[in-house]
């Protein structure tokens, strides 16, 4: 996949079983934080913008790392997603689905992972065309079983669910035919990013390589 190739929202997903929800307070850790999980088999990285320093974390990456594809995270407005954009970042992820969210990735090129919760905010997200989506919070919002349960009226819906999820409650989700990839911060923790413990968190990507087997 070229660097400026349009990327899906699927292709995003299936890269690899997590994608890494990264928050960045300092941006000098950015690039050797990119670089490591890319040694470990981990290339759709996902900035939040929760940090005053993120989009400046994702310019780094994008610009020093380009063998990863950065992504915002957090995307909550239409200001967001061209900052993002602007910022180098290829795909976004919101906490929840507005169509001004929808229309603004649309309009700067930017594939979206839509935040989803409930039905309602499934089928307002299908309305827009969206259906690949991110189930948000994972756990606090019924787990896997939730997800299993909306495989039946949401058939044609993919998932990756993120928050409150671990490398051992991981499998669970996986293994749904619904969810495709998870997200997850435990492969990119703040005291290995503080510490600079780079080849910790290169291992910590390798290990979720087996998941979504």
């Amino acid at each position: 996949m070229s660097k400026l190739s349009t990327l899906t929202a699927l292709q995003v997903m299936q890269d690899a079983p997590v994608i890494p929800v990264i928050v960045l307070h300092d941006v000098a850790h950015a690039v050797p934080l990119a670089r490591a999980l890319v040694a470990g088999g981990v290339r759709m990285l996902e900035v939040t913008l929760r940090t005053p320093q993120a989009l400046a974390c994702m310019e780094a990456i994008a610009k020093e790392v380009p063998e990863a594809v950065v992504g915002a995270g957090t995307v909550r407005s239409k200001a967001d997603a061209q900052a993002a954009a602007i910022a180098g970042a290829r795909f976004a992820v919101s906490p929840g689905y507005t169509s001004a969210v929808g229309q603004a990735c649309r309009d700067v090129g930017l594939a979206l992972l839509p935040g989803v919760a409930t039905g309602s905010e499934i089928m307002a997200a299908q309305e827009d065309g969206f259906t690949e989506l991110k189930f948000f919070p994972a756990m606090q919002a019924g787990g896997p079983a939730m997800l299993k349960a909306w495989g039946g009226p949401f058939f044609d819906v993919k998932f990756c669910p993120t928050g409150g999820v671990t490398l051992q409650n991981a499998p669970d989700f996986l293994s749904l035919s619904n969810v495709v990839c998870v997200g997850g911060s435990w492969i990119v923790p703040a005291d290995a990013i503080e510490k600079c413990e780079w080849s910790r968190i290169t291992q910590l990507a390798k290990d979720t390589q087996g998941l979504g087997l």
